[in-house]
């Protein structure tokens, strides 16, 4: 075998993966496909649209620009400073990921990556070159891409998927956003934070329909204050390119007109080059199918990150990739975390960790929520975001947190305090003894903690 793993992919599943090998004295290759290192993690997702986040964010809170009274000119400034700030950040962090990988004595090998069987992987160069090459374990770590519906006019200039968003050069001064899930929702809050004229359609009663309402409530309130228009439970039968402008057209027979459109309706995972059939993996939709160990069908071919579907997180991909390689090579130690956070980067960020209302009813379990607000804490009236919570589900017998679900400021932060908790079986008691910073936003945690104790009382 020319390596101990073959990892096709150099996104953040991949890296850690590779790391991982790394650590256990494994002979370890990256395939990647891409001239740049960093998948879209890095070079087309989450890096980029989180910096044009920040951007928007500071834009609207500086009080230079406001929420809504930004002129174009202004506008126009702050979008080509975002973008030239995305790639600067994004050339730092390839520099990094390349040089720790490098140091870790992985093998960067460019290039696109099919089976030939399950052992052995083909490897195309740009200029045609083939070799192949073999591993006692593959792991796939390919990604995904955003869905372009062979229906819609895609242009990367007016008719926009998650990818060709980020090379704007000018903000459009309207646009629609076909979508209401996770990436939808991010670049509806860059958009109309900026001041561009933002409307979204989506098939939905409320955005982000697997969260409660009192939760996606701040984000919709938040996309109110902006100008944002939303058309709920509606679905877009046309996208029409016209000679001025862009007519998007719902069942409804409502007709929206705007300067752009982004479609940010899922993603499609990256297996078609794989030639997976070869290797016999066996795949859902195109998905790859894989049990608790992140095996495929085939046990010593590994998959991770977006390819097996949701959550299709940078943060669990990781985990994922340092997971499967723990297993292939029978590592010790925890392989996963009990409890992953998720985050939404919109504006105001959203993030959560167990479970939601919505499933804690579906299994019958008894419990109580407790609410703890921005704006009754010193620090959210400092930072003036009077919509922001923290929402606490606990189990009603054991007191134990069975879920966290913050809207705000530094949610992605503030998250990982429940999270921490929650993997040590503690309890709503330990947060109200714990002593917190004074003045933070961590102080919400006691205020719902203390709201769960009250209505645990009432119950008693």
């Amino acid at each position: 075998m020319d390596y101990d793993i073959l990892i096709v992919g150099s996104g953040p599943a991949g890296q850690h993966a590779a790391w991982q090998a790394a650590r256990m004295g494994k002979r370890a290759a990256i395939i990647e496909r891409k001239p740049s290192i960093g998948g879209a993690g890095l070079q087309t997702g989450t890096m980029p649209s989180k910096v044009l986040r920040e951007a928007a964010y500071l834009a609207s809170r500086s009080g230079l620009l406001g929420m809504r009274e930004a002129s174009q000119p202004a506008q126009h400034s702050v979008l080509a400073e975002a973008m030239r700030r995305k790639d600067m950040v994004i050339a730092q962090q390839e520099s990094v990921i390349v040089k720790r990988l490098l140091k870790s004595g992985t093998a960067l090998i460019p290039g696109e990556a099919s089976f030939v069987d399950a052992h052995s992987l083909a490897v195309m160069d740009s200029n045609g070159a083939r070799r192949c090459l073999t591993a006692s374990v593959i792991l796939l770590a390919a990604g995904s891409r955003p869905r372009r519906p062979s229906d819609v006019p895609f242009d990367k200039q007016t008719v926009l998927d998650s990818t060709s968003i980020l090379k704007l050069k000018r903000l459009p001064e309207s646009l629609v956003v076909v979508g209401g899930g996770i990436i939808a929702c991010e670049f509806v809050s860059i958009f109309a934070a900026l001041g561009v004229d933002v409307s979204v359609v989506d098939s939905h009663a409320q955005l982000l329909a697997y969260l409660s309402e009192d939760v996606v409530g701040v984000l919709a309130q938040s996309f109110d204050n902006m100008g944002a228009q939303l058309y709920m439970q509606e679905r877009v039968v046309a996208i029409r390119k016209q000679e001025d402008d862009i007519l998007t057209l719902l069942e409804s027979g409502k007709k929206l007109y705007s300067e752009a459109v982004l479609y940010a309706m899922g993603r499609e995972p990256n297996t078609l080059s794989l030639h997976t059939g070869k290797a016999g993996i066996a795949l859902d939709n195109g998905w790859i199918s894989i049990n608790e160990h992140f095996q495929s069908s085939i046990p010593h071919i590994y998959a991770v990150g977006d390819l097996i579907g949701q959550p299709a997180l940078a943060s669990t991909g990781m985990e994922q990739g340092r997971a499967a390689v723990l297993h292939a090579f029978g590592g010790a130690g925890q392989a996963m975390p009990a409890n992953l956070p998720m985050a939404i980067y919109a504006i105001p960020e959203i993030s959560w960790v167990g479970k939601t209302e919505k499933e804690v009813k579906g299994e019958y379990i008894d419990y109580v929520v407790g609410r703890g607000y921005y704006k009754d804490s010193a620090r959210g009236q400092i930072i003036g975001d009077a919509n922001g919570l923290v929402k606490l589900i606990v189990d009603a017998h054991s007191h134990q947190l069975i879920g966290v679900h913050i809207a705000g400021e530094h949610a992605s932060e503030l998250i990982h305090t429940g999270q921490l908790l929650m993997n040590f079986n503690g309890t709503v008691h330990d947060l109200v003894a714990n002593a917190f910073n004074y003045p933070t936003l961590a102080e919400c945690y006691k205020l719902a903690a203390l709201d769960c104790l009250a209505r645990l009382h009432q119950l008693s």
